[in-house]
């Protein structure tokens, strides 16, 4: 019997809702989650854009489109756990995971994929993982890696390729993953479930590869087949997601499907069709590849029978990469718009994402929320929707957005903690920001875009306050003039910190 009920769930939001599906079936759950994409990157954001992204504009029409919308780090790694966690990713750790590094989920650890198997789900993960695994395990004892620093790596003999790679996805709650675990780490090749498609025979070769449209390859040297193309990464993650669709469509089981891009990241490798498509490079053609991708799993839900029945919801990890300061300047899109800072910075460009959700007959088509919320609330949200009880240790941080959902304009969510690299914290309570840290760049400051844009010139202070209603942009460090303020949001940083947990139901 075909299934009706399907909850996408594009790339990073969060929303909790108790609501009963037609016939008391459980939605599906779809999550295609964005790679370093830029707040003013999408139209329905920035209306100057200098990229079209028509997919996700209509998704943003036909749903409810949040403007203050944020995932839990500037980086990668962090930000996926925490929205498959429902917890602050800085509880336990706050770096990527790095080449055959290992998982960052203890055990004991329910994890979103976990609790929907619990309730009956067909789960599966498509693309990027960057969450680790136990690659020691199928390593030769033997094995030493070659070369020096940076370049030092393990090579393609040095591992039992043959072997179940534990401690990845599959050991986490998901039954079904493909993808490259990370398009510029090794080991360059196809992973189905918890093995490599084919064994890596040669090592990292970027001169094998097409001409790269912009930047530099980035990727880490490590094993490869010899005739792995990074450039079809999307093309085949996003027809296996459209397969995965159409077999579930048949399933009388709602299926949870985390589709992960590799873009825009670097390697910015738009294909040829997507060369020209923007006015922002090939950055922007890279973005215009994802929104195309994103528009064919759509379609597939919608061929299948299952799109007016489902929850799309779509995010990212962090905010833009650094060669977006140089963008602005050929191209004079900034894509961040209009927040300062980008990826790895605690100031907002970081870390506010877009975060667009879309529930036909729940969601209100054209909404727009100015409500903090966070990818972190994932958890709590799919929890009322599919009828879990959390218990006191999971999602600790995750607070249930249902009542945004359904139309309700107060917020759920009053608190938010900012952090990237342990040395500097940000908080935002209501309207008012604190970074604790002489400023939020982790990224580095460039003047000549500060000074383009009318910042003021660093006042060399310790600490920053912002009032984010009145100053988005983050130009006015009210820090001297608002001493209590300060001295409010620092305490409140401190006891978030200390007591291991915010959600409202362990208050």
């Amino acid at each position: 019997m075909a299934r009706i009920f399907t909850f996408l769930f594009i790339a990073s939001l969060t929303g909790a809702l108790a609501f009963a599906a037609p016939g008391g079936a459980q939605p599906n759950i779809l999550i295609l989650y964005a790679d370093d994409l830029g707040f003013g990157d999408l139209g329905c954001y920035h209306a100057e854009s200098k990229i079209p992204t028509p997919n996700l504009d209509k998704l943003a029409s036909e749903g409810m489109r949040f403007t203050d919308g944020h995932s839990s780090s500037g980086i990668c790694t962090p930000s996926r756990y925490a929205l498959l966690t429902g917890r602050h990713h800085w509880r336990k750790f706050d770096g990527i995971v790095n080449a055959f590094g290992e998982s960052v989920f203890a055990p004991e650890r329910l994890t979103m994929p976990e609790m929907l198997k619990g309730k009956g789900y067909n789960t599966a993960a498509i693309g990027k993982w960057h969450l680790g695994w136990n690659w020691a395990a199928i390593r030769k004892a033997d094995a030493e890696k070659s070369g020096e620093g940076r370049a030092a790596a393990w090579g393609p003999e040095d591992f039992h390729w043959d072997q179940a790679i534990p401690d990845g996805p599959l050991a986490h709650g998901f039954d079904h993953y493909f993808g490259d675990t990370v398009i510029n780490f090794p080991p360059y090749c196809w992973i189905e479930d918890d093995k490599v498609v084919r064994a890596p025979d040669v090592m990292m070769d970027e001169s094998k590869w097409k001409t790269i449209k912009e930047g530099r390859w980035e990727c880490r040297p490590g094993p490869m087949i010899s005739d792995w193309d990074p450039y079809e990464n999307i093309p085949e993650t996003t027809r296996r997601a459209v397969s995965y669709i159409e077999k579930q469509a048949e399933s009388d089981a709602p299926f949870f499907l985390y589709f992960a891009f590799p873009s825009p990241h670097a390697p910015i490798i738009p294909n040829d069709e997507f060369d020209g498509k923007s006015e922002a490079g090939p950055y922007g053609d890279f973005v215009y590849e994802t929104d195309d991708a994103c528009g064919r799993i759509l379609k597939a839900l919608e061929a299948s029978g299952q799109a007016e029945n489902t929850i799309v919801i779509f995010s990212a990890d962090n905010g833009p990469e650094k060669y977006a300061y140089a963008r602005d300047e050929l191209f004079g899109h900034w894509s961040a718009e209009p927040l300062r800072g980008l990826k790895r910075d605690i100031y907002e460009g970081g870390h506010r994402v877009p975060f667009i959700v879309k529930w036909p007959g729940v969601v209100e088509a054209g909404a727009v929320s100015a409500a903090l919320v966070s990818q972190i609330d994932f958890m709590a949200t799919l929890a009322g929707i599919v009828d879990f009880e959390l218990p006191n240790d999971a999602g600790e941080d995750s607070h249930d957005l249902g009542p945004l959902l359904r139309g309700d304009t107060d917020s759920v969510r009053e608190t938010h903690i900012h952090q990237t690299k342990s040395e500097r914290w940000a908080i935002r309570h209501g309207d008012w920001l604190l970074v604790e840290g002489k400023d939020g760049y982790h990224s580095g400051r460039v003047k000549a875009w500060e000074e383009k844009r009318d910042y003021p010139a660093d006042d060399k202070g310790e600490i920053e306050l912002f009032n984010m209603k009145a100053d988005i942009g983050q130009k006015s460090d009210l820090a001297a003039k608002e001493a209590e303020k300060v001295a409010e949001l620092s305490a409140l940083l401190g006891k978030i910190r200390e007591q291991g947990y915010s959600a409202p139901r362990l208050q």
